[in-house]
């Protein structure tokens, strides 16, 4: 990850946009996107993220609030006239141009010189490691050389701001996680500010220096991708940022009850009210006796899903909670407990979470 940060390059202040029927899109949102970053906008299909970024592009006005880019106001001022391109989902590649003339098109509109043209989009196509098919049609490239060429495209005009919307989400899996990669690599390499709208918490966790959640419209927590997943704010966050034991309780110093699972001490002095609970499967360890020193409830294991390098084991508990742990599989010779067999599941009191409902 880039860790050359510096001022940001992109402000929001309480932007709004609402749709018919009174539908807030983005509901007050403010948030700053530092010059030189990878920040992704994530959240659930619906949340206002896609709406948000279509607003930096220019491509949905404000209802109210401001948008600077690079210092400067964008009120007013038309999407081909912003510091910013953006490479859309569908990659949006015209079927009858060749790769060249694909990534030259933007260039050439704007009236920029044949020879210039060349030289720009040969650099463009080393950058995403296409040189050599300048010549192809569309048609004779695969899925992942169509999205480079997209982002070629975008490149070319050396905008402030590269905005990436869903971009891997045509791609299948293996083709994806190797993007992954590629996409962080390439904005190392061009140093400019990239933002990336997905609904997918892995990618954003792999590729963004910070992430910004969003739910109906609202930013939840903007954090660097540990943070967002060892210290989430709410229960939204704790549960949409990985796989999550979550519980509902009431708080009241260092004293936290739950109706499943009882009363538990949990470090801090927590605010009296409802609070989410919530302990992460990998912080969850099992054990054939009770363990001391650990907050542990003795369960019967009701399933046990295996996926290669680790497994989830679905357990009980005695008073009907439902706990997961996940399991690395570090050895070729399985020890995982059987389904039906009584174990302790236990993890650190410091590992639990108390959260804003």
């Amino acid at each position: 990850m880039n860790n050359a940060i510096n001022e940001p390059i992109v402000q929001v202040r309480d932007a709004v946009k609402v749709f018919a029927g009174a539908t807030k899109a983005v509901d007050r949102v403010s948030l700053d996107i530092l010059e030189g970053e990878f920040f992704a906008l994530l959240g659930p299909s619906g949340c206002g993220k896609t709406t948000f970024m279509r607003m930096l592009a220019g491509l949905e006005i404000p209802d109210s609030g401001e948008i600077l880019i690079d210092g400067r106001d964008m009120a007013g001022v038309p999407p081909n006239l912003r510091p910013v391109n953006m490479v859309f989902q569908s990659y949006a590649v015209f079927p009858h141009m060749s790769v060249f003339r694909n990534i030259a098109y933007g260039l050439k509109v704007t009236g920029v010189g044949e020879a210039e043209i060349r030289r720009r989009v040969f650099d463009a196509l080393q950058l995403v490691q296409l040189g050599g098919l300048e010549r192809r049609m569309p048609a004779q490239l695969s899925g992942g050389q169509r999205q480079r060429v997209a982002l070629a495209r975008a490149l070319v005009k050396r905008p402030r701001v590269l905005l990436l919307d869903e971009p891997l989400s045509a791609l299948d899996a293996k083709l994806r996680e190797a993007m992954q990669l590629e996409l962080v690599k390439l904005q190392h390499a061009v140093g400019i500010t990239f933002v990336i709208v997905t609904h997918d918490q892995q990618e954003a966790l792999s590729m963004a220096n910070r992430i910004a959640v969003m739910e109906d419209g609202k930013v939840r927590q903007v954090a660097p991708p540990a943070e967002l997943y060892e210290f989430p704010r709410s229960t939204f966050v704790a549960d949409f940022i990985g796989k999550m034991n979550l519980f509902h309780g009431q708080a009241q110093g260092g004293t936290v009850k739950i109706r499943q699972l009882g009363e538990l001490q949990i470090p801090g002095n927590h605010s009296a009210g409802a609070v989410g609970v919530a302990v992460r499967p990998e912080k969850v360890k099992l054990f054939r006796d009770r363990p001391p020193g650990l907050i542990a409830f003795h369960s019967t294991v009701d399933n046990v899903a295996y996926h290669g390098s680790d497994s989830h084991v679905f357990a009980v508990t005695d008073s009907g909670a439902a706990l997961t742990a996940t399991v690395q599989n570090e050895k070729r010779h399985s020890d995982l407990p059987a389904v039906g067999q009584a174990i302790w599941c236990a993890w650190r009191a410091e590992d639990t979470l108390v959260l804003e409902e």
